[in-house]
């Protein structure tokens, strides 16, 4: 399979409090709208460079409402809390599915610091 391919979404299932996808290549993934949503791509959370990297709180019980197709490349997900400007890559999601233990533990660090 090419390179290219394994990035394609086969499936997406939207569950309130999670993502369940699966890619072309057949890889898995179930990744929790928590995550999702304080590692949202947008500027807001991201910021325009590391340094300015937003770490949200208390979005453990975060839920998602709906998610949009972008084009034939990405979704947009719409959150409970407002939050809908993250615009998230084919791209995005597999290195979300693949990072997805390490992500979790550098947020959970990220907000250590910050209590």
């Amino acid at each position: 399979m090419e390179e290219k391919n394994k990035f394609q979404i086969k499936s997406i299932i939207c569950n309130k409090d999670k993502l369940n996808i699966e890619f072309n290549d057949n890889y898995k993934s179930i990744i929790s709208a928590e995550l999702l949503r304080v590692e949202s791509p947008s500027a807001e959370v991201q910021g325009h460079s590391v340094k300015e990297k937003v770490t949200p709180l208390n979005k453990k019980y975060i839920s998602i409402i709906n998610i949009e197709k972008v084009g034939n490349y990405a979704i947009r997900i719409i959150f409970d809390d407002g939050h809908d400007t993250g615009i998230y890559s084919w791209v995005y999601l597999r290195k979300m599915s693949e990072q997805n233990a390490e992500l979790y533990r550098d947020y959970l660090d990220r907000v250590k610091k910050i209590s």
